[in-house]
């Protein structure tokens, strides 16, 4: 273990945070506000760990390891993937599998988690997350599939090492695809417009955040901080493959990886302030043609 296989997972778990703040600010400055500050979920994360947890009587142990489960997964995904020039902290071949499974588990022990509090509200949270997820593990799968197929191999850091301008010369078409499929994936597993909408309160449209009212304290800083991970990581492999810099300075190449993750929050921030969510059966049309889109990928490097 070097210094540098350590640099994805402690760039992950100091700046993903630092993300949503930048989603937040877009957000503003495109609705003419100020807006929050960059840093106002890192001091919301603090505040939550000064707090103390309160635990319904109808509980049991499995509530209180949701938030746990679902923050390690993150993080034993994040140490599988790569950043910019630097490797991941563990790769091996077929990672990418176990990234996927990971965040399955993540959202396995949430739903588990909403459920043991006994409330039919948080299960109608958990039934429609368990239901948009069948459908976007497909796309991700898929175009996890696409970009290895291309690639020739099955490790994240050999997969996105490899994406390079001469191969989106002459395979961007189906890198195209790929971005595509997956950029409504990170919609949809971030809980982000046009999916969910992370700040809503009415109990009519509420997925991911119903989920998770009954946690507090702790609990929800681990959920909330488990949530900047994720998206971290499924950026992170949308910038790669969007960006594929290598200049052969780990810095300047890390540094333009970094620079891209704020481009697609403030992406994300402006897809948010153009447009509203969608129906829930619209949802489910979205997520069939993010398959699709991943699918028609594959179907393309087949070639």
């Amino acid at each position: 273990m070097s210094l540098r296989s350590t640099l994805p997972l402690l760039l992950a778990m100091v700046l993903a945070p630092l993300i949503q703040g930048v989603i937040n600010r877009t957000k503003a400055v495109a609705a003419g506000r100020v807006g929050q500050p960059l840093l106002q979920t890192y001091h919301d994360l603090w505040k939550l760990l000064r707090k103390g947890a309160v635990y319904s009587q109808t509980t049991t142990w499995v509530f209180r390891a949701g938030p746990v489960v679902g923050l390690a997964s993150m993080i034993c995904a994040i140490a599988l993937l790569p950043f910019g020039a630097f490797p991941a902290l563990a790769p091996f071949a077929g990672d990418l599998v176990m990234v996927a499974y990971l965040l399955a588990l993540a959202r396995f022990f949430t739903v588990l988690a909403a459920l043991d509090t006994g409330s039919s509200f948080e299960a109608m949270g958990a039934s429609r997350e368990v239901t948009f997820s069948a459908l976007a593990e497909p796309a991700l799968f898929l175009g996890l599939a696409a970009l290895a197929r291309q690639t020739g191999a099955l490790s994240l850091t050999s997969m996105l090492g490899s994406v390079s301008t001469a191969m989106w010369m002459r395979a961007a078409p189906a890198l195209g695809l790929t971005i595509a499929g997956l950029g409504v994936v990170f919609l949809a597993e971030n809980a982000r417009i046009p999916v969910d909408d992370p700040t809503t309160h009415l109990e009519l449209t509420m997925i991911h955040e119903v989920m998770v009212l009954d946690h507090s304290g702790p609990d929800f800083a681990m959920i909330q901080y488990a949530a900047a991970l994720k998206m971290w990581l499924l950026g992170a492999v949308i910038i790669a493959i969007a960006v594929p810099w290598h200049s052969g300075d780990p810095i300047l190449d890390g540094g333009c990886a970094i620079a891209g993750m704020f481009g697609l929050a403030v992406v994300t921030g402006l897809i948010e302030s153009s447009m509203a969510r969608l129906q829930l059966l619209r949802i489910t049309q979205l997520l069939i043609a993010a398959i699709v889109l991943s699918g028609l990928a594959l179907a393309l490097v087949q070639r």
